[in-house]
C-alpha cells in the first residue's frame, strides 16, 4: 500500500540512530502516520530506528482531554512512548487558529526535548498542501513561495518533517481501515468560520483544480540563486546595516534577486512576514528611478546615494525589553538577548550613536548613514546598582529563526553567514533538499 511504503522511504532517508517525535492529534492524518511509521519499523526489524508521541491538547473544547487518553492508549498499545502537553493559559478570541499552531509547535518542542528526539514528524497531507496553496496565493502571495516545506527548521532547534504531504486523506483512511484502527474527526474541522474550513469546502466543490500546482524544487533553485546575488553584492556592518553597490540594485530586475533583497530588508526591519504587495511596488518604483534619496518601508530605511543602496533600522517604535538574569528575550525583533550575569538589565536604544557610529564610519559608511543607523543599536544596561550587565548579544534572522521551509535553507545560510550567524542545525536526513523536496 501506498502509505506504508511511503514510511519505509521515508525512514531510508535518515542518519542513524535517530528518534522521531509523532505529532498525533487522534486525526486520521497523524494516527495513520504514527501507524504506518509503526509498521516501517517493525518490518526492518533494526533497532536504531524508533518513535515517540505527542498530543497537544488545546483545550479548546469539551472533550479534548478524553481524545488525548484515548489516543496515550493507542500508543501503549503499540508500545510507543507518549505524553501530553496541554494548552493552558489565555485563548484568544481573533485569530485563534494561528495562535494554536504556535502554542502547537512550543509545545511539541518541549516534548522533543523531553525525549531526546531527533526530529518532529506530522501528518500534513496533499489535502492540506492543496488547502495551502489556495489560501496563500488568495493572500497575495503567489503560487512562486505559497506550498509547505516537506521539512521546516522549528526555533533552529528541531526539523518538523512532512512525509505524508504527497498522500491523499482518502489513502491515509483506507489503511487504517485496513489496520482495523479508527480515528476522531475535530468538529472545528467543519466550523466556517475558518478560513481553511472555508477553502476546504470549495477544493471539495471544484474538485481541487483552482489550487494550482507548485514545485519545491524551482523554489530551492530560486534560493539558491538569490544566495548567489547575496554574496556577490550584500555586505553587512554592525549587524546594524546592509549595503548594496548602486549598480547591483540598478540590475535588480528579477525575481529572485527581489527576494534576496526583501529578506535582507526584513531581517533589518525585524520582521518576520514580508511586505505587502502594494509597499513591494512602491519600494520597486523608487530604487527603479535610480536617483539618490531616501524612503521608509517596514520599519526599514532604503537610504538610496551616489555609493549605494544603505538599509537600516527606521529610529523610532524602539521598545525596551527588560531581561532578569538567566532569561532571554527579543530585542526589537532584530536582536536575541540573554542575561548572564547575577542583575537585572532593560535593553533599548543607544539613542546617541556614539561609537557605534564611529565604527560604522571607519567600516565606511557615509557619516549621515552611520549617524541615523547607531541611534538604533541595541543598548544594555543594569537595573541594578551593585550588578555589572553581562549579555550575550545575537542578531535575529527574522524570517527564518521560528519556521525555516527546507527550500529556503541556501538564503538563509548565506544571510546568517553575512549576519555572522553559525549555520541553522543540520537536518536528521540525507540530501535534504533533493529528497525531502522531491
Amino acid at each position: 500500500m501506498a502509505v506504508l511504503e511511503t514510511a519505509k522511504r521515508f525512514l531510508s532517508f535518515f542518519h542513524r540512530p535517530a528518534r522521531l517525535l509523532v505529532a498525533v492529534s487522534g486525526g486520521s492524518d497523524s494516527k495513520g502516520l504514527l501507524l504506518a511509521l509503526h509498521r516501517a519499523i517493525e518490518a526492518t526489524g533494526k533497532a536504531d530506528l524508533s518513535l515517540a508521541a505527542c498530543t497537544v491538547d488545546h483545550a479548546l473544547r469539551p472533550g479534548s482531554a478524553d481524545e488525548a487518553e484515548a489516543i496515550a492508549a493507542f500508543c501503549a498499545s503499540l508500545g510507543i512512548a507518549h505524553m501530553v502537553k496541554r494548552w493552558d493559559g489565555h485563548k484568544p478570541t481573533a485569530g485563534i487558529q494561528a495562535a494554536a499552531r504556535n502554542e502547537r509547535y512550543q509545545l511539541l518542542a518541549s516534548a522533543a526535548d523531553e525525549f531526546g528526539a531527533t526530529c518532529i514528524v506530522t501528518g500534513h497531507t496533499l489535502d492540506d498542501q492543496r488547502e495551502t496553496i489556495l489560501m496563500r496565493s488568495e493572500r497575495g502571495q503567489g503560487p512562486g513561495g505559497a506550498g509547505m516545506a516537506r521539512a521546516t527548521l522549528y526555533d533552529r532547534r528541531f526539523w518538523v518533517l512532512r512525509p505524508f504531504l504527497g498522500l491523499r486523506r482518502a489513502d491515509i483512511r483506507a489503511f487504517l481501515s485496513a489496520e482495523g484502527v479508527g480515528w476522531f474527526d475535530d468538529p472545528s474541522n467543519m466550523n466556517m468560520r475558518f478560513e481553511r474550513v472555508r477553502t476546504r469546502e470549495r477544493l471539495a466543490e471544484t474538485g481541487g483544480e483552482v489550487a494550482a500546482a507548485w514545485d519545491a524544487a524551482s523554489r530551492a533553485r530560486s534560493s539558491a540563486r538569490a544566495a548567489a546575488w547575496l554574496k556577490l553584492h550584500a555586505r553587512v556592518h554592525e549587524n546594524l546595516v546592509v549595503s548594496f553597490a548602486g549598480a547591483a540594485v540598478a540590475g535588480c530586475v528579477d525575481a529572485d534577486c527581489r527576494r534576496a533583497l526583501l529578506a535582507m530588508a526584513a531581517v533589518v526591519g525585524g520582521r518576520t512576514h514580508p511586505l505587502a504587495a502594494e509597499t513591494v511596488t512602491r519600494l520597486m518604483a523608487f530604487l527603479e528611478r535610480d536617483e539618490p534619496g531616501r524612503l521608509t518601508a517596514g520599519r526599514v530605511v532604503f537610504d538610496r546615494r551616489a555609493t549605494g543602496l544603505y538599509l537600516y533600522r527606521e529610529a523610532r517604535d524602539l521598545r525596551l525589553l527588560a531581561l532578569r538574569p538567566g532569561e532571554a528575550g527579543i530585542w526589537d525583533g532584530r536582536f536575541t538577548v540573554r542575561n548572564v550575569g547575577n542583575g537585572m538589565v532593560q535593553i533599548g536604544a543607544t539613542n546617541d550613536g556614539g561609537l557605534q557610529q564611529e565604527r560604522l564610519i571607519a567600516a565606511g559608511l557615509p557619516p549621515g548613514v552611520a549617524k541615523r543607523a547607531s541611534v538604533s543599536a541595541p543598548c544594555v544596561v543594569s537595573t541594578d546598582d551593585n550588578c555589572v550587565a553581562k549579555t550575550d548579544v545575537e542578531p535575529r534572522i527574522g524570517p527564518y529563526d521560528t519556521f525555516l521551509p527546507g527550500f529556503d535553507l541556501i538564503m538563509a545560510e548565506m544571510i546568517a553567514g553575512l549576519f555572522g550567524r553559525q549555520p541553522y542545525v543540520r537536518s536528521p536526513v540525507h540530501d535534504l533538499l533533493t529528497e525531502m523536496e522531491r
